[in-house]
């Protein structure tokens, strides 16, 4: 701008005559870092945008909740984000061969061939994130003087934690961190009165007295899948038996870290189950300490204690008897239904007459509930009881020493289709998952404890199910080999392997990852692989897959991607017949065993370690929702009676005898083995006559 247009300026605001003395200059320049997500710019400001601009330049990824702090703040996660996930393997096998006809040493003829095998598998799962509610913190002071929440009397939402407690959700702020929400238990009134929080350690935990857990009706699986184990670890930058460094100086006492149950007495833990009229556990909490509970304490004993503690808590000296009663009632439902074999025992069934009776002398009320408690107990009871004689009654017959008294009836006879096959032993494997008590994964953990009186464990055989289970397992994989190895003909043994390979193809398509490793494991069978003229003529290419997605190495990172796949797919869907996961349950009980050895069950000061106490139970929830799957298939009985019952070849000489009238031996130390078995069943056979 020109001096005089300066000067007028001035004297048109200040009048004529004004002066223009001096003019000063200045220049505002302010930068600001932006980061771009999805084409969004958002600041970096704060002690957020500090962290995560920080570790950005380090090349390390920012931690999850500020992450998702960023994404709210960008908008993105404001709405449902669309999450799809897609497994796919593709596998290409060329076969070529050439023949040559001669003759007088001249060639008469040549020709040449070329087959491609194209296999492809894929499958495809979409979720829908939905942003989730954050709990604002109550004051100590406020909270302590309030009554129970109304969340447990339905009179309002309720909202998770991370170890699967739950609290009244009343606010409106929003926040996603890992998909969980983030809530704090810092302070929560106890049933005796209010909670003793004056006391807060510098490493974050507290010290409380038997702190309240409101009860929600969610699920299992809702309620105690959370960050616990080792993400929660990951987070402390400790192991799961080494989260916390405090111990309570109360033996009544509970510690708490970040507002997760990570320890505490035993008899602590106990107090916290038995509910009076104005509390009831937490179901999560619940399912939690009665599954882990008998590593420390027989069911019987532990259902004595409650009995005690109930005789202490007597209704004339609560305000509402009527209810207290009902929630003594509701604690026997929610153990008989989700654990009922612990009353196989008389020890525990006469605590349970004695509780029942003395609630329906106080309040005659709550006779129908009880009636149908013990109703549905004993037709679980008797329905174990029936199942328990059909495996009994079928594996007295199974097993035969030699090839000669098998069945002569072939199942490809009886169930020529491979996929109905499949759908007949996902029968098998839901039919016999569902008998499988959860308590039973742990159970054989306690029967290993040489400080409980373990006789009494082994006479119970609280773990018969389980082990039933691994036998049909082993059986499927013996049954597999022995329809291959009855055959003399070549012809008829290359059909049978391929029989098998797209038997296995479709369990894989279903879901039953247990059957689908049984095949496998019988046609790597030594007296099956080392067929090798069979193998010779059998299209490998699909086999090679299946055995693909079930490689051991890495921990079974293959099959553990495909079941995380099949979970989404579960979770997802609409149609029966998707939702079922069959997992590969050796391995299932291998985890749940080596978490078991791998995490103390008590703390250095003698404490519990609850936090393993989550972890069995995350796992073990897991299981129960397989387990409930419905089997949608049509049940053909005469093909699964022929699977369980027929005689097969479980015998490891009596198998490789067969596999060696099917192909003779090839080399000096086969040759050698079977003279050694011919010469051992010779010998036997003399002695018997």
């Amino acid at each position: 701008m020109e001096d005089h247009e300066i000067q007028e300026t001035v004297e048109s605001i200040l009048g004529k005559g004004a002066k223009v003395v001096d003019c000063e200059k200045r220049s505002c320049i302010r930068e600001e870092e932006v980061l771009l997500v999805n084409g969004c710019p958002v600041s970096l400001d704060g002690d957020t945008g500090m962290a995560i601009r920080t570790a950005l330049l380090q090349g390390v990824t920012p931690p999850c909740d500020l992450l998702n702090e960023l994404l709210v703040r960008a908008g993105i996660l404001k709405a449902p984000v669309k999450l799809e996930t897609s497994l796919s393997v593709k596998s290409s096998v060329v076969t070529k061969e050439n023949v040559s006809v001669s003759k007088d040493g001249h060639v008469v003829d040549e020709r040449s061939r070329e087959v491609k095998e194209d296999n492809f598998y894929s499958s495809t799962t979409s979720e829908v994130w939905e942003p989730v509610r954050k709990t604002p913190v109550t004051p100590v002071n406020t909270l302590a003087s309030i009554p129970v929440p109304k969340a447990v009397r339905g009179g309002g939402a309720a909202s998770s934690n991370s170890s699967g407690c739950w609290s009244a959700a009343t606010g409106d702020d929003v926040e996603l961190t890992n998909g969980i929400e983030n809530l704090s238990c810092a302070s929560t009134p106890t049933i005796f009165g209010t909670v003793a929080s004056d006391q807060t350690p510098k490493d974050g935990s507290s010290r409380r007295s038997l702190p309240q857990t409101p009860q929600s009706a969610k699920s299992f699986s809702t309620l105690i899948n959370g960050p616990i184990g080792d993400a929660a670890a990951s987070e402390s930058g400790g192991s799961l038996d080494s989260v916390h460094d405090i111990q309570p100086s109360d033996e009544n006492a509970l510690v708490y870290k970040d507002g997760n149950l990570v320890s505490g007495s035993l008899d602590a833990l106990l107090q916290h189950m038995v509910p009076t009229s104005e509390y009831f556990p937490d179901r999560a909490y619940l399912f939690a300490f009665l599954l882990s509970a008998r590593l420390f304490i027989k069911p019987h004993e532990l259902l004595g204690q409650v009995c005690q503690r109930c005789h202490i808590h007597k209704p004339e000296s609560i305000t509402a008897p009527a209810q207290f009663v009902r929630h003594i009632v509701q604690l026997l439902a929610e153990w008989t239904e989700t654990f009922p074999y612990d009353f196989r025992d008389e020890r525990v069934m006469a605590h349970v007459r004695e509780l029942t009776q003395q609630c329906v002398a106080l309040e005659p009320t709550v006779r129908r509930e009880v009636s149908q408690l013990l109703q549905n107990l004993l037709h679980r009871l008797t329905a174990l009881e029936q199942y328990e004689e059909f495996l009994q009654r079928i594996n007295s017959e199974t097993a035969t020493p030699n090839i000669e008294s098998l069945n002569v009836a072939d199942i490809t006879e009886l169930c020529p289709s491979a996929e109905k096959l499949a759908q007949q032993l996902t029968h098998i494997e839901l039919e016999r998952l569902s008998f499988i008590g959860p308590e039973e994964f742990v159970q054989a953990f306690a029967k290993e404890n040489t400080k409980l009186d373990t006789t009494s464990f082994r006479d119970l055989k609280k773990t018969r199910n389980l082990e039933s289970y691994v036998q049909w397992f082993n059986r499927l994989s013996y049954f597999v080999a022995t329809e291959v190895c009855k055959h003399v003909k070549k012809k008829a043994r290359v059909r049978a392997v391929e029989y098998w390979v797209e038997v296995a193809r479709e369990c894989f398509n279903i879901g039953n990852f247990n059957s689908l490793m049984g095949i496998i494991a019988g046609l790597n069978m030594s007296p099956v692989s080392r067929l090798k003229k069979t193998w010779a003529k059998v299209s490998s290419g699909k086999f090679a897959i299946l055995e693909h997605q079930m490689d051991p190495s890495s921990n079974f990172s293959s099959y553990r991607s495909t079941l995380k796949a099949a979970m989404w797919r579960s979770a997802g869907a609409t149609d029966e017949r998707q939702r079922i996961v069959i997992p590969f349950f050796s391995l299932l009980v291998k985890d749940l065993y080596f978490l078991n050895e791998g995490c103390a069950s008590k703390m250095p000061g003698g404490n519990v370690n609850f936090e393993k106490c989550w972890q069995l139970a995350k796992q073990v929830t897991e299981f129960i929702a397989w387990k409930q799957v419905a089997c949608p298939f049509a049940k053909d009985s005469k093909v699964t009676n022929f699977l369980q019952s027929t005689t097969v070849l479980s015998d490891e000489k009596a198998l490789a005898i067969a596999s060696f009238e099917c192909e003779p031996p090839e080399n000096s130390f086969e040759k050698e083995r079977y003279k050694n078995l011919k010469a051992e069943i010779n010998a036997s056979t003399s002695s018997t006559t």
